[in-house]
C-alpha cells in the first residue's frame, strides 16, 4: 500500500517537474530529499529521462532528411549570391561615377534654396516692419495735426497688431516704450480740450438758450395743423450725423470734425430765416473725442464721472440768479436763456452719445433745477410791483416751459407756480387799480355830464351801457344823470378783466377755469378795491351834499350795469353765465353798500350842517312874556329852513326813499337838538317867554314840514318829527297840567309823547326862575299863586314818576 502511494507521489513530482518553471522547482526537489524513497525516485527519474531521449531521437530521425535538403539548397544559393554581389559592386561603381555631377548640381541647388529661404524671410520681416514704420509715421503726422482720436486708434492698432507681428527689434522696443507716454499725452490733451469746451458753453449758454427759445417761438407761431417735431432744435438730421460720426472708424478717423471747441460764428446764420440748432451753434467734437479716447484707454467711467461732476457744478452756477434780476425783464430773460442753454446741451449729449449721460442723470439735474428755479422766481417776483412786468414775466416763463417741454422735460410745476403768481399778479393789479380809481374819483366834478351833440352822446353810451328811453327822447343839449366817474370806472373794470384774461392765456386752463379766475379777481376788485375807494371818496373831507347825492346816483347806475359786466366776461371766456357753479359778481352788493354809505354820510352831513346853524341859536332863557305883539321866528332858524329847502330841491334825482329819509332825519335832528337845548344842564333857568319864543320857532319848522319839501310823504307824517317837542311846549304854554296828570298812562292821552322826567326837569328850571324872582314876586299875589301851582305840579309829577317805577 505504501509503495503504491510512494509511486503515485513520485509520479506527481515528476509531472510537476515537467510542467513547472525551473525557478520554482526548488520546493519540489526539497520534498523528494526530505522523503525516505530518494533512491527509488532517482530510478524513476532516470527511467523518465531515458524515455524522453527515445522520443527526441525519434523526432530527429523523422526531420533529418528535410534538414539535409535545406543545407544543400543553401550551398547552391551562396554561389548565386556571390555572383549577385559582384554585379551589385560593378553597378555601384558605375553609379558612383555617374552621380558625381548630379551631387555637384544638388549642392548648388541646396545653396540656392537656402538663399531663396533667406530672401523670403527677409521679405516677410520687412513686410511686418514696414507697416509699423508707416503707422508710426502716420502717428507723428496725426499728433502734429492734433487729430488725437485717430492718433489713439493708430497707437492701439500699432500696439495690438503691428508690433507683435514685427518681432523683437530695437526700434520696436523704443516704439513700445513710447506708446504709454503718447497715450498719456493724448489723454491730457483731450481733457484740456474738454475743459475748454465746458468753459466755452458755460459762457455761451445764454446764446444757446436764446436760440432755443426763439425757435420755440417760431414753432408756436406755426399753424396747429402742421405737425411739429418734439425736439425741433436739434433735429433728426443733426443727430443722425452725430451718431453716424460716432460709429465711423475708418483708418482711425475722428467721430466729428477736429475743430476747436466753443461756439461757432452764427452772425450770418441769424440773418437767415432758419434758426440754427444746437449742433449748429456748438462744436461737440471735444466731448465725442474725449469720450472715445477715454473709452479706448479703458477710463470711460473716470471720464463720465468727471463730465457729470463738472456739469453739476455749472448747473449750480447757472441756477444762481443775480441779486437784481427782478428789476428788469432782461434779467429774467438772461436767467432763463442760460438754463435752457444748459439743458439743450445736456439733451443733445444724451441723444448723441451712448451712456455719457443717461435719462436718470438728466432728470435728476432737472429736478434740482426745477426746485431752484421755482424758489428763485418766487423770491424775485415778490419784489415786483409792476403788473406789466409780471405779465411779461409770465409770458417768458410760459415760453421757457414750452421750450423745455419740447425737449421732454416735465414742466407742470412751473405752471403750478404760475397759478400761484396769479394771486400776486391779482394783488398788484388791485393796487394799481386802487390808484386809478382814486385818481378818477379825485378828478371827478360830481356833476351830470352835459351832452350837446349826438356824437358825444354815442361816445358816452359806447363807454357805458346806458338804457334810458326817456333820456333818448329828450332834445340836445341834455345831461346824462351820472358824472364822468361812471363811464371811466366801467371802462376800468373792463380793462381789469382784460388784464386778468391776458395772464390766463397759455396756462393750459379750461374756459371754465379762466372764467372762474376772472370772476373771482373781479369780485376782489369790486368788494375790496373799488369799495374802499368809494368809501374813501364818501368819507373824505370837503364832500358836500351835492357830491354825495351824485355818488348815490353814480353807484345806482353802476349797480344796474353789473349784469352787462357778467355778459362781458361770458363773451370773452365763452362760458355761459348760467353755467352750474359759475361764480357770480358781487358788484350789486358793492354798489349797494357804497350807496348806503353815501346815504348815511348824507344824513350825517346834513345833521352836521344843521348843527352849525343850531350853534348860532342865541336864546334868552330869561326873557319875559311878550305883550300883545306877535313873535317872530329866530334868524338862525329862518336861515336853516332856507338851507333845507335849497338842499332838498337837489334831492330830486335821488331815489324817493333816500330823499324822504334824509328829510325825516333832518327834522328829527332839529327836534332832538332843540329838546336838548331845553334840557341842557348849563341852562338852569327858563322863563315862560323863552318857551313862547321856542314855540314860535317850532311853528316855523312845522310850517316847513307841512309845505312838503320832499315828495312822497303821506299826510302830516313829517310833522311827527316835531310831535315830542310840540306836545311838551303845548303842555307848558297852555299850562294844561290837569289834563296831562289826569290822562297820563292812557293811550288816548293828549300829551302821550311828553315824558314826566322831561316835564319835571323843565319845571325845575322854571321853579328856579320863580325862586330867584321871589323877592319881588312876594308882593304880587299872582306870582305867589303861580309859584304854589308850580310846586304842586312838581309834587304830583314826582308822585307819578314814583308810581310808574313801582
Amino acid at each position: 500500500m505504501a509503495s503504491v502511494e510512494t509511486a503515485a507521489e513520485h509520479e506527481r513530482i515528476l509531472r510537476e517537474i515537467e510542467s513547472t518553471d525551473t525557478n520554482c522547482i526548488g520546493p519540489t526537489l526539497r520534498s523528494v530529499y526530505d522523503g525516505q524513497e530518494h533512491g527509488l525516485f532517482m530510478e524513476k527519474l532516470d527511467a523518465r529521462i531515458r524515455n524522453h531521449d527515445r522520443e527526441i531521437e525519434k523526432m530527429c530521425n523523422h526531420h533529418f532528411q528535410g534538414f539535409v535538403d535545406s543545407i544543400t539548397e543553401l550551398l547552391k544559393v551562396r554561389g548565386e549570391a556571390q555572383k549577385l554581389k559582384s554585379q551589385v559592386t560593378a553597378t555601384n561603381s558605375r553609379l558612383q561615377d555617374d552621380g558625381k555631377e548630379l551631387i555637384s548640381s544638388m549642392e548648388d541647388l541646396k545653396r540656392c534654396r537656402v538663399q531663396q529661404r533667406n530672401i523670403a524671410t527677409t521679405i516677410d520681416k520687412l513686410t511686418h516692419c514696414l507697416p509699423v514704420l508707416e503707422m508710426y509715421s502716420r502717428l507723428q503726422e496725426q499728433m502734429r495735426a492734433k487729430r488725437y482720436y485717430p492718433a489713439l486708434r493708430t497707437l492701439e492698432q500699432l500696439e495690438q497688431t503691428c508690433l507683435p507681428r514685427a518681432g523683437q527689434y530695437r526700434f520696436c522696443s523704443i516704439m513700445a516704450e513710447n506708446i504709454p507716454k503718447l497715450m498719456t499725452q493724448i489723454r491730457d490733451t483731450a481733457m484740456t480740450q474738454l475743459r475748454d469746451f465746458l468753459e466755452s458753453i458755460r459762457k455761451h449758454s445764454d446764446k444757446i438758450g436764446e436760440t432755443a427759445i426763439r425757435q420755440a417761438q417760431l414753432q408756436r407761431s406755426l399753424d396747429s395743423s402742421v405737425s411739429t417735431q418734439p425736439r425741433a432744435l436739434i433735429g433728426r438730421r443733426g443727430r443722425k450725423e452725430a451718431a453716424a460720426a460716432m460709429e465711423s472708424d475708418g483708418q482711425g478717423g475722428s467721430p466729428v470734425s477736429e475743430q476747436d471747441s466753443g461756439i461757432l460764428d452764427v452772425e450770418d446764420e441769424e440773418e437767415d430765416d432758419e434758426v440754427p440748432g444746437a449742433q449748429d451753434l456748438v462744436d461737440f467734437s471735444p466731448v465725442y473725442s474725449c469720450l472715445h479716447i477715454y473709452t479706448v484707454l479703458g477710463l470711460r467711467d473716470v471720464f463720465e464721472n468727471y463730465y457729470r461732476k463738472q456739469r453739476r457744478k455749472q448747473a449750480r452756477l447757472v441756477l444762481q440768479p443775480h441779486s437784481n434780476m427782478h428789476e428788469t425783464l432782461e434779467g429774467y430773460r438772461r436767467y432763463f436763456n442760460q438754463i435752457v442753454g444748459f439743458f439743450v446741451v445736456e439733451d443733445h449729449v444724451l441723444h448723441t452719445t451712448q451712456g455719457l449721460v443717461n435719462r436718470a442723470y438728466v432728470e435728476e439735474l432737472w429736478e434740482l433745477a426745477l426746485s431752484k428755479i421755482i424758489a428763485a422766481l418766487r423770491t424775485h417776483s415778490s419784489y415786483c410791483d409792476d403788473p406789466d412786468l409780471v405779465l411779461d414775466l409770465k409770458n417768458l416763463i410760459v415760453l421757457f416751459a414750452d421750450t423745455l417741454q419740447g425737449f421732454g422735460f416735465p414742466v407742470s410745476h412751473l405752471f403750478d407756480m404760475l397759478l400761484e403768481m396769479r394771486e400776486q399778479y391779482g394783488d398788484i393789479l388791485l393796487k394799481k387799480w386802487n390808484l386809478t380809481f382814486r385818481q378818477v374819483l379825485d378828478q371827478d366834478n360830481f356833476s351830470p355830464i352835459p351832452v350837446s351833440t349826438e356824437q358825444e352822446y354815442k361816445h358816452y353810451t359806447a363807454q357805458f351801457p346806458l338804457q334810458d328811453p326817456e333820456l333818448d327822447k329828450l332834445p340836445f343839449p341834455k345831461k346824462l344823470p351820472f358824472s364822468e366817474f361812471v363811464p371811466k370806472v366801467y371802462c376800468q373794470l373792463k380793462e381789469f378783466i382784460y388784464a386778468c384774461l391776458k395772464y390766463s392765456e397759455d396756462l393750459h386752463l379750461s374756459s371754465t377755469e379762466v372764467d372762474d379766475m376772472i370772476r373771482k379777481s373781479t369780485n376782489l376788485l369790486l368788494t375790496r378795491t373799488l369799495s374802499h375807494c368809494l368809501q374813501y371818496g364818501i368819507k373824505k373831507k370837503n364832500v358836500g351834499l351835492a357830491e354825495l347825492v351824485q355818488v348815490i346816483i353814480n353807484t345806482t347806475h353802476l349797480e344796474q350795469s353789473c349784469h352787462f359786466l357778467e355778459e362781458f366776461i361770458s363773451n370773452i371766456t365763452n362760458v355761459p353765465p348760467d353755467t352750474v357753479n359759475a361764480t357770480k359778481l358781487y358788484g350789486t352788493s358793492t354798489f349797494k353798500d357804497a350807496r348806503h354809505a353815501a346815504e348815511a354820510e348824507i344824513y350825517t352831513s346834513l345833521n352836521a350842517k344843521i348843527d352849525q346853524f343850531l350853534q348860532l341859536a342865541d336864546y334868552d332863557w330869561m326873557v319875559a312874556v311878550p305883550g300883545g305883539g306877535a313873535l317872530v321866528a329866530s334868524d338862525y332858524l329862518i336861515d336853516l329852513i332856507a338851507f333845507l329847502k335849497s338842499t332838498f330841491s337837489v334831492f330830486t334825482n335821488l331815489p324817493g326813499k333816500v330823499a324822504q329819509t334824509a328829510c325825516m332825519s333832518a327834522c328829527k335832528h332839529i327836534s332832538t337838538s332843540l329838546m336838548q337845548l331845553l334840557l341842557d344842564p348849563e341852562v338852569r333857568q327858563i322863563s315862560m317867554g323863552a318857551l313862547h319864543q321856542l314855540n314860535t320857532d317850532i311853528q316855523e319848522c312845522e310850517g316847513f314840514a307841512r309845505a312838503g319839501p320832499v315828495a312822497g310823504f303821506q299826510g302830516d307824517t313829517l310833522l311827527l318829527a316835531f310831535s315830542d317837542l310840540r306836545q311838551l311846549l303845548d303842555l307848558f304854554t297852555l299850562w294844561d297840567w290837569s289834563t296831562y296828570l289826569a290822562d297820563y298812562g292812557k293811550p288816548t292821552c293828549k300829551y302821550l309823547r311828553v315824558n314826566p322826567h322831561t316835564a319835571l326837569a323843565l319845571l325845575e328850571k322854571m321853579k328856579e326862575t320863580s325862586r330867584k324872582n321871589n323877592v319881588f314876586a312876594q308882593f304880587r299875589k299872582t306870582d305867589r299863586d303861580r309859584q304854589k301851582l308850580i310846586d304842586a305840579v312838581v309834587k304830583q309829577l314826582r308822585n307819578v314818576i314814583a308810581q310808574h317805577h313801582t
